[in-house]
C-alpha cells in the first residue's frame, strides 16, 4: 500500500466526526425550546398550587370569622305521647240514595241539591193516571167476585134455607120450654111436692131439646156448603184474588209520592222534572250530615294499641290549620289482608257542616307514651334517611359555637322526637338554620322578634305626637 492511500485512510475518520459534529449543532435550537416548555410549565403549576394554597387559607379564614343566625330551643325532660297519622275520608252519619219502585214519568220534581229536607217529605211525585184506572177496574171485579160468593151460598136453594131457619128456631123454643118445665119441677121437689122420677124426666128433656137444636144448626150449615163445594172453593178464589190485586195497585200508587228516607241534605240529583225515572234508577241522594264519621286506616300494631273512647285530632285537608278534638268510636275486628291495616272509626259533632261529605282529613291518634324522656322539637333532628331513627342534632355551647351530636330517637308526637341517646336534656339545640350548618360555626341566637328603631314610633305614639302638633 502506498503512502497516499494511507494518507487518504488517516483522513477519513476525522471528517465522519466533523460531520456529525455538524449534526448536532444542527438539532440543539428544538431541544433548547423543550427545555424551555418543561420549565415554564413547571413554573405555572407552581404558581397554581400557591395561589390555591393561599385562597383555601383565606377562605377558611372568612368562613371563621361568619356568624350564622339561628333560632334554638332547649332538649326537656317530660312525659311524650307517640303520635299516628293516617288518611281518612269523612262519611255521613246516615245516607240514603233513593230509586223509585215504579217505572213512570216525573211528574213534579224541582231542583233539590243541597236542600235541607226532613224525613217523609215528599220530593217528587210520578205519573199515576194509568195506576189510578187499573185500581177502579180492580176494585170493580173484587165486588163482582164478592157478589158471586154470596149469591152462591144464598141463593141457590131458597126454600131449604128457609126450612133450616125454621128447624133452628123451633129447636130454640123446644129447649126453652123445656129449661123451665125442668127448673119448676126442681123447686117443687126440694119442697117434696112431686117425686124424683118426674125430675129426671124433665132433665132428660132437656138433653134432648139441646141435641136437636144443634142438630137442626148441623143440618143448615151443610145445606150451605154441601150445595156445590167446587162452586163455593173457585167463587172464594175469585174473591181472595181481587183483594190481592187490589192491594198490589193500592202499594203501586203509593209509591208514586217520593219521599226523604231520613232528615238531612240532598247531596246529589241524578233525574228532574219530565224525565222517564225506571225502578233502580237513581233518583237522589239524602246525607245526615249534622254528625260524621272519619274512618282511617291504621297498620294493625297501631290498631291493636287503640280502644273505643281514645281522644284523636282530625285535620281536614280542605281546611289548612283547623284542628278537631274528636274520640275514636270503633276499631274495627278484621282488617284488610293485602295492606294490614284496620279501619278506625271517628265521630264528631257537624252541626255548622264544615265537614263535607267524602272529603278527607288526617287522623291522629296517640299509641305509646313514655312518662321522663328527653324531647326536642322535631326540626332540632336531622334523620340520616326517612326510615331510621339515627340521626344529627346541633347544640350550641356557652361561646356561641355550633356542634354536631349523634342522636338516637325514639317516639314523637306532633311537634317533638323523643332522643334515646346522644342528649342528656337541659342543651340548646338548634331548630331553624341547622341545615347544612358545619361542625364548629359560630352562631347568633335569633329571638324572632324585630325590635323598633328608637325614632320609629308606634300607632300610639304618632297620635300623640299628632296631638302634640
Amino acid at each position: 500500500m502506498s503512502d497516499h492511500t494511507k494518507l487518504n485512510l488517516d483522513r477519513e475518520p476525522a471528517t465522519d466526526v466533523m460531520n456529525r459534529h455538524d449534526s448536532r449543532q444542527g438539532r440543539s435550537p428544538l431541544k433548547w425550546f423543550s427545555i424551555l416548555t418543561v420549565i415554564l410549565m413547571l413554573v405555572g403549576i407552581t404558581v397554581f398550587f400557591l395561589t390555591r394554597k393561599k385562597a383555601a387559607g383565606e377562605s377558611e379564614e372568612e368562613a371563621a370569622n361568619v356568624t350564622v343566625t339561628v333560632k334554638v330551643a332547649k332538649a326537656e325532660r317530660g312525659p311524650i305521647s307517640s303520635t299516628i297519622t293516617a288518611l281518612g275520608t269523612i262519611f255521613p252519619r246516615e245516607q240514603a240514595t233513593v230509586s223509585p219502585k215504579i217505572a213512570s214519568q216525573i211528574k213534579s220534581m224541582g231542583i233539590i241539591k243541597n236542600k235541607q229536607v226532613k224525613a217523609g217529605e215528599v220530593l217528587a211525585v210520578l205519573e199515576t193516571r194509568d195506576l189510578q184506572a187499573q185500581r177502579a177496574e180492580a176494585d170493580s171485579a173484587l165486588q163482582e167476585a164478592r157478589h158471586s160468593l154470596e149469591g152462591l151460598s144464598l141463593g141457590m136453594i131458597p126454600q131449604t134455607n128457609a126450612q133450616d131457619e125454621k128447624a133452628i128456631r123451633e129447636a130454640q123454643a123446644t129447649l126453652r120450654n123445656a129449661k123451665a118445665t125442668y127448673d119448676r119441677r126442681r123447686v117443687l121437689y126440694d119442697q117434696g111436692g112431686i117425686s124424683k122420677k118426674d125430675v129426671e124426666a124433665s132433665e132428660l128433656a132437656v138433653t134432648t131439646a139441646e141435641n136437636d137444636l144443634r142438630l137442626a144448626e148441623t143440618a143448615a150449615r151443610l145445606h150451605r156448603t154441601a150445595i156445590n163445594p167446587n162452586d163455593r172453593a173457585q167463587a172464594e178464589a175469585k174473591v181472595k184474588q181481587a183483594q190481592n190485586h187490589l192491594a198490589t195497585l193500592t202499594a203501586q200508587l203509593s209509591y208514586a209520592d217520593i219521599r226523604a228516607p231520613i232528615s238531612g241534605t240532598v247531596t246529589d240529583q241524578f233525574q228532574f222534572q219530565g224525565e222517564y225515572a225506571s225502578p233502580g234508577a237513581k233518583l237522589f241522594t239524602v246525607m245526615d250530615l249534622s254528625e260524621v264519621i272519619v274512618k282511617a286506616p291504621f297498620a294493625d300494631v297501631v290498631a291493636s294499641t287503640l280502644r273505643p273512647g281514645d281522644p284523636a285530632v282530625i285535620k281536614p285537608t280542605d281546611q289548612p290549620g283547623l284542628e278537631l278534638d274528636g274520640k275514636i268510636s270503633l276499631v274495627s275486628r278484621a282488617g284488610d289482608t293485602a295492606s294490614r291495616t284496620f279501619e278506625v272509626w271517628v265521630r264528631l259533632p257537624n252541626k255548622d257542616g264544615r265537614l263535607k261529605g267524602a272529603g278527607s282529613a288526617e287522623v291522629i291518634v296517640t299509641s305509646k307514651e313514655v312518662e321522663d324522656a328527653v324531647t326536642v322539637p322535631v326540626s332540632a333532628v336531622s334523620l340520616d334517611a326517612t326510615n331510621t331513627n339515627n340521626g344529627l342534632v346541633m347544640i350550641v355551647d356557652e361561646n356561641s359555637v355550633a356542634h354536631e351530636v349523634k342522636v338516637t330517637v325514639g317516639i314523637h308526637s306532633r311537634d317533638r322526637y323523643q332522643i334515646t341517646s346522644g342528649l342528656n336534656g337541659g342543651e340548646t339545640v338548634v331548630t331553624e338554620g341547622n341545615y347544612a350548618l358545619p361542625d364548629g360555626t359560630k352562631v347568633e341566637v335569633s329571638t324572632g322578634e324585630e325590635e323598633k328603631p328608637e325614632g320609629e314610633p308606634g300607632k300610639e305614639k304618632e297620635k300623640d305626637s299628632g296631638d302634640k302638633d
